[in-house]
Formats: structure tokens, C-alpha cells, sequence
């Protein structure tokens, strides 16, 4: 709000907007009122109930709470008055007696004994009901035990120390809109429970911490800072670094807490795609980065070490296998083998696999050494595996693979659209500022074969046969043009292709895909006019989308719905995939893909590729690489015979997962620079120890196109060295002579070569730590919409392109009569090397599972809780049966995080045509009752 009031602060007269209270325009003039119920922070109303920010207002009885009073015009307040001062000092002693004293306080730290020494209270002059024990105790109905606890295994739940100020409940139901925390019970009995009075382990809770971070007492404290078992000491950091999260591709920025070396824990920072919110893979998933299993010294294969494609050897005991090194022998033996390969058979015999983990230098340098010293554009990452469909169709219809909006911009939508995504599983996060919209009043559409919780805020939930999205996307495209719902006049100025999709939609009308898609007429039509007809309406999709044959006909659906209603290019519009990683963005941005040269570039382009010749003084191969898939497939053919692995894991993530050990086994020369020995580093010849991300310097971008910096919080372990330092020591070691000394040097590089990153300097970065692209100057913010003024195609016009109906490639039968879908879990990430290692993480999700329907498990026979083999036609693995009524009828879901029963064992490696992304959502497999010798064999 733009108008202003002036009014008397402490003897000033000072401008308030007309939305600030008193205790904000006091925080902004630089004058600190006590508060524990209030949190200043994106998010939170102020509740007024702990009286701790008391103020006196001449002409007013009664003193007022300053974080919900707003000034009027002349009001005079005054903070630092007798009576203000001496009403919190009161406030704080009663409350105090309520506590435990300081000494065995859960967190003598925490901000309500802050704010204590800040007001002048050491303690309190009334007897502490809590010091009581025994007799006395339990006369005043005070139970201790049931006062403290421990079920969870990241938090504990101390009630001795809670003052029922009501921020956890307000962390949990408006901030993330969790709705597990509540105040129960009455007067000085209240306190908060979790769902129904369940103990928290046994709660609904989803571990995103935010009721931890707003508690002002320690009586919800994080277990990592608690000394041990000690319920009244906990663990001081001595030193705090601003961060990110390495995890997915939300890119929260946190702080992290270090003492001694040793991360003990993170806070959310009020970052723009967080605004201080984390979920508890960011929270509590840290401590990997200290797991036993760390490598800490460069090993070698021992000559007498087997090298078949499936048995994996214990990670904690690397000997049987691996000798360890000096870097030397390691450096020299991991680039002479592939120095030798280069020289017998060129550079078609070499390939890389890059990572969207590591940082966007990382990205660029290494695939810099694929092009510029294999010779070859045999080069790729995991976007390979999640979103490569939805780049091939972004690319074809609009010139870019970005997204047109951040998710932020669900705030400003009417209509939300969220397909093939469980972002709050995913990307939990983000999907606040879904469920937030949806409370605004905004219609939230989810359409996903499998139930999910944000249905729970969802106008519209339609769950449509698997592999009919083409259907269903079509059906909607047919309403709205067969009812005009379209913008002409959008389309004429912006949009290629249009009568070609009429025609195409033209059979594909509500009723005749009903039955395909499993969605009535009805509701077909009326999601289309409501997303046509709403003012902004937005996409947002995920893997459910893209890991299909058809992948990149379903995202030219949905590019298809964003153009012919112009619901792109203006706030609260737009077209958003969901990125998995933290920086499969910046990765594919970096080049990391064997098609394109940085931003999307062709390869194949004579004058790009000279450009880039005359740059790094090589001749470059003018033909497109190898696909991940395509890769091993090249390996079995004789075709590629070694290979430089940094951060990605194929042993685990790759689909026909036997097929793909075998390829890497087959490797004349394998090289795995990584943090852990994973189930890829296994087959490898030399494995380079590397560094986490809590442990490097560089820039990430995520799935906002939000450039950000990461530092490093705790040093490398052992011998580790930095990744980018690694890949530059073997290019050297192949001859390229490259000579950078800081990472800086190398961002810069990269941004000559990358026009998106116009005006975004190392400097600006490090100095501003998050800057969206394009930015328009060097002090311009960066455009978080983008195609307003048209789209960065030949003609200034985006394209569409009708997609057809195709099945899937392999459907259920008598043989394998059930669907099987792949994906995450919300404690475990990617392939688990990282979230698995983590204690927490692992204590929530210890075990790998198969989840079905109730009906369905009933219907085949099995108990949830048993042990089943799921079986498709590359594979079996054994898992424990879960009852989940998310999953559809006639489908089994297995996450792919669990070495002990690898997802990708089963799952169908047909590719897209054009996204050369595998079918990992869809493929047909049978759920049998466990025998030992079916466990884990081939199917």
C-alpha cells in the first residue's frame, strides 16, 4: 500500500504505510521491542497473545501489543517507558515460571532467554511449577513423562519449555499448510498436539522443521543439537554460513550452523524461492556430508578385482576391490586410460556423464572436456532421465527450455494447473505457494493417476488412466476451441500452427476420450473453461509428464493450452516444469547436454561451432552425441569403450538397470569422481573423492531461473579435492593447458559464451547472491516473466505442434497384468546416495516398498507388511508391500531410491523420439508373493 501516516516514536515523529503495526515500523527505525509470539517473517500473522511486545499509547488505558496495533495519524507511542518496561519484565518472569530454569532449559539459547537478558530478567521471583517432581507434581496434575517427547527421529518435543504462544501452529497450518499442529487442552494446561493428541513420531508430520525454527523456547528443538541424549544441553555453533539447499530444484537458500567443523544444523533464509521455509530433506537431510562412507582417498581397482555388471560390494569395505592411491598414480591412471582410448579409436569411443548436483562451473568445465578434449558431444546429465522431453518440446514451440514464470507466481493466478507433479513430495516447498493460492480462493486443478495430497486443496481432482494424458490434454484443447474460448488476437500476433491443431483436436471431443482417459465429459469440459476463462491461469508439470514415450507430445499439450488462450508471458500465466535436481536448470543451461553447446546452441550449426572452435582452439565433432541411454546401448555394441563419470550414479538411475551395469562393466576404462563409493563407482577403474556441496564454491540455478551462489560451510575431508579442480587436472593431463585459479574465472568464462547470463557478473552474485536471468543491465533485476514481448524464435513466434494418440509401449497383459510406475519419496532423493546416508532421512524411510492400493492388495491376495517380488520383463526385485489408497487400481509404485530393490531393474528403457527420454512412469510387471530364489532375479 502506497499511502503513508505519520506519527510519535519514542519523542520522533516518524512515516508508517497504513499496513505496518507499530512493532514493524519500531523494527525499521531501528528500535527493538521484546517479542516470542510474533515472527517477523514472510508468512506469519501476528497473534498478540504473549504480551511480550507491550507498548504504552498516550490517551490509552491499557498498554497495547505493538505486533497487531497499527499507528493512527498523531498517535504517540512510546516503548521505552516505566510501565511498558516493567510489563514485559512481568510477562517474562510468569512466563518464566512456567519453564524450566535457564540452566535446564532444552535451548538455554533460544530467543525467549535472549530477550530475557535484553529486558533485565535472570530468572523469576515465582516458584516454578515445573521444578516440582514426585507428590507435588502430580497433585498439580503435572505429568513429566508425557511432557517430553522422542518418538521423532529428527525432533524433539519438550513441553516443559513451551509458553503456548501458538507460532508452531502457525508455522504448520498457514506457513506450510501442513495442518498437523494444534493447540489443545485450556488456560495454562494449553499446548500444542500433533494430529489427533498422537505422540510426533506418530503424527501426520512431514518434518519440514518450520515449527522448530519459529519456536521461541526449545521445547521443539532439532535432535541434531542436543548433546547426545541430554535433554537440557544442547550444542553451540560457532560459526554460521549462508547457503543453499542441495537438494532439489527449489533452491532454498538456508543458513547453515557449523561447530567444530561438523554441520549441526540448517535454518531456512529468506531467500526469494523460500522466503525462509525448508522441508526435511533440506532441514535434517545435512549430515551426509560426515557419513563414514565419505571418500577421503583416491583408489585404484586392484588387478585381482572382479568387474562383473550386478554384485555390489560393500561401500564400507572398499579393499576387496579398491587399493588406495596417491593423487598422481590416480590422475595419471584416470587420464592415461582414457589419453589411451583417444589415441587407438578417437573420440566417438569416449564419453561423459555430468551432474546436476554440482555447481554450473562444474557443469560447464566438464563438458568443455568432453567436446574440447574427447573430441566428441558424447556428453550428458540426469535432465537426460527427467525433463528432457519437456526441453524438446519448450525448444520447438516457444526457443527456449526455461520456464515463462517462477512458482512464485502461483500468488498471482486465478487458475493453477499442476499435472504429472507431486510437489509436495518433490518440491515441498514450492507447493506451499500452491496450497496458499488455493486458501487465496484460486482454482487448483491436479491431474495425476495416482491421488496425492494436494488434491486435499484442490478444486478439481482428476485422476486419469495412466498413460492417457494426450487424451485428456487433447479433449481440453477440442473444448476450447470448439467454444471459442480461445485469443484470437493472441494467436494472430503471437502463435504459428493454430489451424493445424484445430484440425488435429478436431476428433478428440470430451465424450469420445472419456472413456480413454477416465475423466467424464463433463469435467473435461468444465476444466477447460475454467482454465481458458480465468484471467491468469498457470501450468505447472513434472515427471508424470515427461518419462514417457510420449513425453514430448503431452508437454506440446500443454504448450499448445498456454498459447491459444495467451496465458503466458504475464504474471500469474505461464508454462513451468518442475526441476528434480538443484541444478539440472544450470546444467542444461551449461551445455551439459550432448545436442547443444551452452544455452541451447546447436551443435550441429556451422558458425556456432566455429565460434566455439576459435574459443578453445580445437576442431570440434559437427554431429550430435549419445544420449544417456544411447551410451550404454554403445557400449554393448563395441562402439564406446571408456568413459568419465562426475556425481551421477547409472548403475542406480539408468532404466533396464542389468543392462546398464553390464554396459559399465563391460568399460575398457572407467573413471567415477563422486563423494561416495555408489553403485557406479563400483565398476570403475579409478575413483576420484570429491566434494559435496556443503564443501564448494559456485554458482547454481534453479528451477526459477534464479542464479545463486553456494559457499562452502565445512572443509573438504581427508585428501578430497574440489570437482572442478578434477576435471581441470585431467584435461590438462590430456593436453588442454588450462590455467584457472578461482572458480570465478571459470563463471566468467562461461557467461561469454552464455547471452542469458547478459549483466549477471561473478561479482553480482557474490554480492547480491541470487539474480534471476535475463536482467536487462548490470543493475536491473532480472525478469522473473518472460516471453512478454514475444518469444526467442526465428520468426518472434512460438509454434505449435499437434500431438497424436500413441500407448504406451509395453501395456499390461495376462502375463504382467499390472501397471508399474517409478519415482521419489519426500525423505529420499534421486538415488539415495546422499538422503540414505542421511540418519534422519533413512530412520523415516528406512526400507524400500512396493505401495498398492488396499483393494487391489486385497484383490491379489497379500497382506500389506509382507514381502513381495515385483517382476517386469528385465527384472525382479523383493519389497515390502504398503497399503497406499494414492495408488490407483491395477498399479504398483516402487521409489527408485533403494539399492536393496533398484526400481530401475524393472523399468522400460524405450526412448522418446525426441526427448530421448525413457518410459519410466509406465511399463506392464506382476506383484507375487516373496520365494527367495525369484528375489532380485531377472524376469
Amino acid at each position: 500500500m502506497s499511502e503513508t501516516l505519520s506519527f510519535t516514536l519514542d519523542g520522533t515523529e516518524v512515516e508508517a504505510r497504513a499496513d505496518e503495526t507499530i512493532w514493524q515500523v519500531a523494527q525499521r527505525c531501528g528500535t527493538a521491542i521484546p517479542h516470542l509470539c510474533h515472527k517477523d517473517a514472510p508468512g506469519y500473522r501476528s497473534d498478540g497473545n504473549c504480551r511480550a511486545c507491550m507498548v504504552e499509547i498516550d490517551g490509552e488505558r491499557v498498554l497495547a501489543a505493538s505486533c497487531i496495533r497499527k499507528p493512527a495519524p498523531g498517535m504517540v507511542v512510546k516503548t521505552g517507558s516505566d510501565r511498558a518496561v516493567k510489563a514485559r519484565q512481568m510477562v517474562f518472569e510468569l512466563l518464566a515460571a512456567d519453564m524450566p530454569e535457564r540452566a535446564e532449559a532444552p535451548d538455554a539459547d533460544a530467543d525467549f532467554w535472549i530477550w530475557s537478558d535484553r529486558v533485565g530478567v535472570a530468572g523469576s521471583r515465582y516458584a516454578s511449577r515445573y521444578a516440582q517432581t514426585g507428590d507435588d507434581a502430580a497433585a498439580q496434575g503435572i505429568d513429566r513423562a508425557t511432557r517430553y517427547d522422542a518418538s521423532h527421529p529428527a525432533i524433539a518435543v519438550n513441553l516443559d519449555a513451551c509458553i503456548a504462544c501458538g507460532l508452531c501452529e502457525r508455522a504448520c497450518r498457514e506457513v506450510q499448510m501442513n495442518d498437523v499442529i494444534g493447540m489443545g487442552y485450556r488456560g495454562g494446561s494449553a499446548r500444542p498436539i500433533f494430529d489427533l493428541s498422537d505422540p510426533m513420531g506418530a503424527s501426520t508430520c512431514v518434518a519440514c522443521g518450520e515449527c522448530v525454527q519459529a519456536c521461541p523456547t526449545g521445547a521443539l528443538l532439532e535432535k541434531s543439537v542436543m548433546d547426545g541424549a541430554a535433554r537440557h544441553k544442547t550444542l553451540a555453533a560457532d560459526r554460521t554460513v549462508d547457503t543453499l539447499c542441495p537438494f532439489c530444484g527449489v533452491g532454498c537458500q538456508t543458513t547453515v550452523h557449523v561447530k567444530d567443523d561438523k554441520i549441526i544444523k540448517v535454518d531456512g533464509r529468506n531467500g526469494p524461492a523460500n522466503e525462509n521455509r525448508l522441508c526435511v530433506k533440506g532441514r535434517f537431510g545435512f549430515d551426509y556430508v560426515h557419513h563414514p562412507h565419505r571418500l577421503t582417498k583416491p583408489l585404484v581397482r586392484r588387478d585381482d578385482a572382479p568387474k562383473d555388471g550386478q554384485t555390489m560390494m560393500d561401500p564400507a569395505n572398499p579393499y576387496e576391490v579398491f587399493r588406495e592411491a596417491t593423487w598422481e598414480e590416480a590422475l595419471e591412471r584416470a587420464a592415461g586410460g582414457l589419453r589411451q582410448i583417444l589415441d587407438q579409436s578417437g573420440g566417438s569411443a569416449l564419453a561423459g556423464f555430468g551432474s546436476a548436483k554440482g555447481s554450473n562451473e562444474e557443469a560447464y568445465l566438464f563438458q568443455k572436456l568432453v567436446r574440447q578434449g574427447f573430441g566428441t558431444n558424447n556428453v550428458d546429465h540426469c535432465t537426460r532421465l527427467c525433463h528432457a522431453s519437456s526441453v524438446a518440446a519448450l525448444m520447438e514451440g516457444v526457443g527456449s527450455g526455461a520456464v515463462s514464470a517462477p512458482f512464485m507466481a502461483a500468488n498471482d493466478a486465478d487458475c493453477i494447473i499442476v499435472i504429472g507433479a507431486r510437489p509436495t513430495q518433490n518440491h515441498p516447498v514450492a507447493a506451499t505457494y500452491l496450497k496458499q493460492a488455493a486458501k487465496r480462493g484460486a482454482a487448483l486443478i491436479v491431474m495425476d493417476p495416482r491421488g496425492q495430497n494436494l488434491m486435499r486443496h484442490a478444486t478439481h481432482g482428476l485422476r486419469f488412466k495412466p498413460g492417457t494424458d494426450v487424451a485428456m490434454l487433447n479433449a481440453m484443447l477440442h473444448v476450447i476451441i470448439e467454444e471459442r474460448l480461445y485469443d484470437e488476437q493472441y494467436i494472430q500476433a503471437n502463435v504459428d500452427g493454430f489451424e493445424a491443431l484445430r484440425e488435429k483436436v478436431r476428433d478428440f471431443s470430451p465424450e469420445a476420450m472419456a472413456e480413454v482417459c477416465g475423466i467424464d465429459a463433463a469435467t473435461l469440459r468444465e476444466v477447460a473453461r475454467l482454465y481458458a476463462t480465468s484471467p491468469r491461469s498457470i501450468i505447472f508439470w513434472g515427471m508424470g509428464v515427461s518419462q514417457h514415450v510420449h513425453g514430448t507430445d503431452n508437454s506440446r499439450c500443454l504448450i499448445a493450452l498456454a498459447l491459444i488462450t495467451g496465458q503466458i508471458g504475464r504474471p500469474g500465466t505461464g508454462l513451468h516444469p518442475l526441476r528434480g535436481q538443484n541444478n539440472v536448470q544450470g546444467a542444461s543451461d551449461a551445455g551439459l547436454i550432448p545436442m547443444v553447446f551452452p544455452d541451447y546452441k546447436s551443435v550441429e550449426d556451422p558458425e556456432i561451432r566455429a565460434a566455439y572452435e576459435d574459443a578453445w582452439g580445437r576442431t570440434l565433432d559437427p554431429k550430435s552425441g549419445l544420449t544417456v541411454v544411447e551410451i550404454m546401448d554403445a557400449i554393448h555394441a563395441g562402439e564406446i569403450r571408456g568413459m568419465y563419470i562426475m556425481g551421477e550414479n547409472p548403475a542406480m538411475s539408468d532404466p533396464d538397470q542389468i543392462h546398464a551395469r553390464a554396459a559399465l562393466a563391460k568399460l575398457d576404462h572407467l573413471v567415477v569422481q563422486d563423494i561416495f563409493l555408489t553403485e557406479t563407482a563400483w565398476h570403475a577403474d579409478v575413483v576420484l573423492p570429491a566434494s559435496a556441496h556443503a564443501e564448494k564454491l559456485g554458482t547454481y540455478t534453479n528451477t526459477n531461473r534464479q542464479v545463486q551462489l553456494g559457499r562452502p560451510a565445512i572443509p573438504l575431508p581427508g585428501a578430497a579435492r574440489q570437482d572442478w579442480e578434477l576435471i581441470a587436472e585431467i584435461a590438462n593431463r590430456l593436453g588442454l593447458d588450462w590455467s584457472y585459479s578461482h572458480i570465478g574465472e571459470v563463471y566468467e568464462e562461461m557467461r561469454e559464451r552464455m547471452p542469458s547470463l547478459d549483466n549477471i557478473s561473478w561479482d553480482r552474485v557474490v554480492t547480491e547472491g541470487c539474480v534471476t536471468y535475463p536482467a536487462e543491465s548490470p543493475d536491473a533485476p532480472g525478469s522473473e516473466i518472460i516471453f512478454a514481448q514475444g518469444f526467442p524464435t526465428p520468426s518472434g513466434k512460438a509454434r505449435i505442434v499437434p500431438a497424436d494418440l500413441l500407448p504406451p509401449d509395453e501395456v499390461p497383459d495376462a502375463t504382467f497384468p499390472l501397471v508399474l510406475t517409478t519415482g521419489r519419496m519426500l525423505e529420499h532423493w534421486h538415488t539415495g546416495a546422499m538422503t540414505r546416508r542421511s540418519a534422519a532421512l533413512d530412520a523415516l524411510e528406512p526400507e524400500p516398498i512396493a505401495a498398492m492400493n488396499p483393494f487391489e492388495i486385497r484383490r491379489q491376495g497379500f497382506t500389506a507388511g509382507e514381502s513381495v517380488t515385483v517382476t517386469t520383463r528385465r527384472g525382479a526385485i523383493t519389497a515390502t508391500l504398503r497399503a497406499d489408497r494414492d495408488v490407483a487400481d491395477g498399479m504398483v509404485f516402487v521409489p527408485f531410491c533403494f539399492f536393496e530393490a533398484p526400481a530401475n531393474r524393472l523399468t522400460n528403457p524405450q526412448l522418446d523420439p525426441y526427448g530421448k527420454i525413457p518410459e519410466f512412469k509406465f511399463c506392464a510387471a506382476r506383484v507375487s508373493q516373496y520365494r527367495p530364489d525369484q528375489a532380485n532375479a531377472a524376469g
